[in-house]
């Protein structure tokens, strides 16, 4: 994992939709560290979208419909849970300055959210970042149980009904080998985002 660029504490909009076009996103330390550096993987997660596995109990959940799927109605709350802990993670990467610059993405039509509403509450949900016909997924996070993964079971359905070509994941884990995330060296990655950033698609319209 490699820092290609010095640390800073602002991201503006046309720096940061620049690196998304060249494989590179930003992280922070934790969430007090006012600054940011640049993250560029020797690895890259990617989930491809014709390869998305669904486990069988997660499409008879799916089927029963126990949340409601919202897009881009909430970015705050979206963030704001992503940046809670959870188990196995105390700390967050998402300081201020990640904060603010996801918002003006959102501001922008470039950062979108999915969202998992039960009974008025938001329970769960994802955000990420859209650029040609690539979504860069940032972080997601769940409140009840399944929440965060039937968001991602609908990220995935939205992308391919709308022609996307990339899921970026940054990195794998357990969890998302089990959608069918894989893990590609970043010179076949930077092809594949080539290939995505020629054409263009809408998320949400």
């Amino acid at each position: 994992m490699s820092r290609p660029y010095a640390p800073g504490q602002h991201i503006p909009v046309d720096l940061l939709l620049r690196a998304y076009a060249s494989g590179v996103f930003p992280m922070a330390e934790h969430a007090d560290d006012p600054e940011v550096f640049w993250v560029r993987p020797e690895s890259r997660g990617v989930i491809p979208l014709d390869g998305f596995h669904v486990p069988r109990s997660l499409r008879k959940l799916q089927k029963r419909a126990p949340f409601t799927i919202r897009i881009d109605s909430d970015f705050e709350g979206v963030i704001d849970g992503c940046a809670e802990p959870a188990e196995g993670r105390l700390d967050t990467w998402i300081n201020e300055p990640i904060r603010q610059a996801y918002r003006d993405l959102f501001e922008l039509g470039h950062c979108h959210t999915v969202e998992a509403w039960l009974e008025g509450e938001l329970v769960g949900g994802l955000y990420g970042v859209t650029l040609g016909r690539a979504f860069f997924g940032e972080s997601m996070f769940s409140r009840v149980s399944n929440a965060s993964k039937l968001c991602l079971v609908h990220l995935v359905e939205r992308l391919r009904e709308r022609e996307f070509m990339l899921l970026d994941t940054q990195f794998t884990t357990d969890h998302l080998k089990g959608f069918g995330a894989v893990d590609i060296p970043r010179k076949r990655y930077e092809r594949m985002l080539a290939e995505a950033l020629e054409g263009s698609a809408t998320f949400n319209p």
